[in-house]
Parts: structure tokens; C-alpha cells; sequence
């Protein structure tokens, strides 16, 4: 077997060893690891303000999305001495600050980005409370669009503003940034998004629903609250997703809700939206929010 092509570069006076770039990840579209290392590189302004400081969940993909993929929390012991790595709670963690980094990530087929809900150095303090609006049999994106309206007008009424992504898979998810001292999660954002989820749920019985059990599921959209956790991380804005194509988990403005047959993005499109309109998901790294008292 020949040994792997390698094109040697230069990003922000890191030098990188890229392989493989001609290999497809994507199948069904040829969309190749050159493509994934473009992608990342072109979105890193975007992307890199929700990444810096916080642990990150690598999810790899070394044969493309149709092969064996696995998750990887501690950074792998041949990563350059230049990225940074970070010990929380026993693990130590890669931290992607900068473009190099990006690069990195993508040259090993880190298709998905997972970055924990929380920085570095305060595990235990959320600088954002996150709810997962995954549909059940029966339903699809115009359901969860319709639930993520009734959770912007409930999070409202609690004096509370809050920003819209895809996912890049089947649901939408809403980010509600907290970036303000004393949060926790067990008594913070864990207990009011599950609160908040339970009063919906009681207040729209025949569309949502609060439980994982599946036989609770079909035709309605889980309001899934449980990711408020330090143990855990959900896929970043502007990650790639590994489905048949190259969806982008691609931040939104409330408007386009209206059109839920219109909130599938690609690399691309999701390139030319960055260009035309910035980051529509800023303020969630930005912007000061208290969590209100149960």
C-alpha cells in the first residue's frame, strides 16, 4: 500500500502535516477531508469565539461518515505541543483556541464538534442553558419549529432572550447565554430548563413532551433539557454533522422559523450566510443573562 499522500503547511506560523486530502468523507456527495480542512478554516471567525476556553468532545470520523466513528474526550497523545490541553475533573481535554487548532481537528477527521456547555476554568458554571427539540416519529422540523416559538415565548416571559440553530441533523435547538457568576447547573439551568420543559409539556400535552421514553414520543418533539450538564457537551454552532451530506448546525433568526422547509444548510450555504450576515449566534457568547429563582 503506497504511503498516505501529506502536504506539509503553514497556519499562523504553526506548521501542519495534512494527509489524505482527496479522501471522501462525505460518499453520497464526494464532499472530501480537503473540503472538511477548507470548511473549518473559512468558518474559523465564526466558530472559534464558541470553542476558546471550553472543554472539547472530539467525535471522529477516519473513514467518512458512512464508517466507524468514535468519541474522544482526552487528547490524543500525539497532538503537536502547541495546542493547548487543560485538566478537568481527571481528563485532560483539547482546548481549541485558535485556527491552527481547527486544523488540527479537522486533518483528524473531527468531523463533529462537541464543546462543553461550560469554560475551563469554572466546569461548574454554564455560560448558557440549552434546550434540544428532537422530534419523534411523526414529527419533523415543522413541529419544532412550532415548540422552539412556545419556549422563545415562555423564556420570554421570564425576562429572558434567546438565539435559534439547527442542529444539522432532524431538530432545532435554542441557546439561552446566562455568562454571568453564580450559575450552577443542579440548581441553575438543569432545574429550570427541566421545570420549564415539565410546564410546557403539561400546558401542550398533544406536541411535546419532556421524557426520553419512546413510547411517549411519536408525533410530538422532546423537549430535551438534560444536556445542562457538566458530564456533558451537544454539537457546537457551526459544526459539521456526519449525515448523508454536509449539514452545518447553522445558527438562525427567529423569522426563518417560518419557513421550516428552508432550515437544511449546507458547508456552502452556510459560508455565504457567515459572509452576508455575520454571526448570528454572538450574543450568546456576549451577552449577560441572570437565571430567575424557581
Amino acid at each position: 500500500m503506497a504511503p498516505a499522500a501529506r502536504v506539509e503547511v503553514e497556519v499562523e506560523g504553526r506548521r501542519l502535516s495534512l494527509s489524505n486530502l482527496d479522501k471522501v468523507m462525505y460518499p453520497a456527495v464526494g464532499f472530501t477531508k480537503g473540503q472538511v480542512i477548507d470548511y473549518y478554516t473559512r468558518i474559523a471567525p465564526a466558530v472559534l469565539p464558541h470553542l476558546r476556553n471550553r472543554p472539547l468532545t472530539l467525535k471522529r470520523y477516519p473513514n467518512g461518515v458512512e464508517g466507524q466513528y468514535f468519541y474522544e474526550k482526552r487528547c490524543p497523545s500525539h497532538a503537536p505541543e502547541w495546542v493547548r490541553r487543560e485538566q478537568v475533573q481527571g481528563i485532560e481535554y483539547c482546548i481549541c483556541d485558535d485556527l491552527p487548532t481547527l486544523v488540527w481537528l479537522a486533518n483528524l477527521a473531527d468531523l463533529e464538534l462537541h464543546p462543553s456547555l461550560s469554560k475551563v476554568d469554572e466546569i461548574l458554571r454554564p455560560t448558557v442553558m440549552a434546550f434540544d427539540l428532537d422530534p419523534g416519529p411523526g414529527a419533523g422540523l415543522p413541529e419544532c419549529c412550532e415548540v422552539a416559538l412556545i419556549l422563545r415565548d415562555a423564556l420570554s416571559q421570564l425576562g429572558l432572550e434567546c438565539f435559534p440553530k439547527t442542529s444539522g441533523s432532524k431538530g432545532i435547538q435554542i441557546y439561552v447565554p446566562l455568562n454571568v457568576e453564580g450559575v450552577d447547573y443542579d440548581s441553575g439551568s438543569k432545574a429550570l430548563s427541566h421545570a420549564l420543559a415539565r410546564h410546557l409539556e403539561a400546558q401542550h400535552p398533544k406536541l411535546i413532551v419532556s421524557q426520553q421514553r419512546k413510547e411517549l414520543r411519536k408525533g410530538k418533539v422532546l423537549i430535551d433539557w438534560s444536556q445542562n450538564d457538566e458530564h456533558k457537551t451537544t454539537v457546537g454552532v457551526y459544526s459539521l454533522r456526519a449525515r448523508e451530506r454536509p449539514t452545518v448546525s447553522t445558527p438562525l433568526a427567529w423569522e426563518e422559523l417560518d419557513e421550516p422547509a428552508a432550515l437544511v444548510f449546507e458547508a456552502a450555504d452556510v459560508l455565504e450566510r457567515f459572509e452576508e450576515r455575520g454571526d448570528l449566534f454572538a450574543p450568546v457568547a456576549e451577552l449577560r443573562q441572570e437565571l430567575p429563582a424557581l
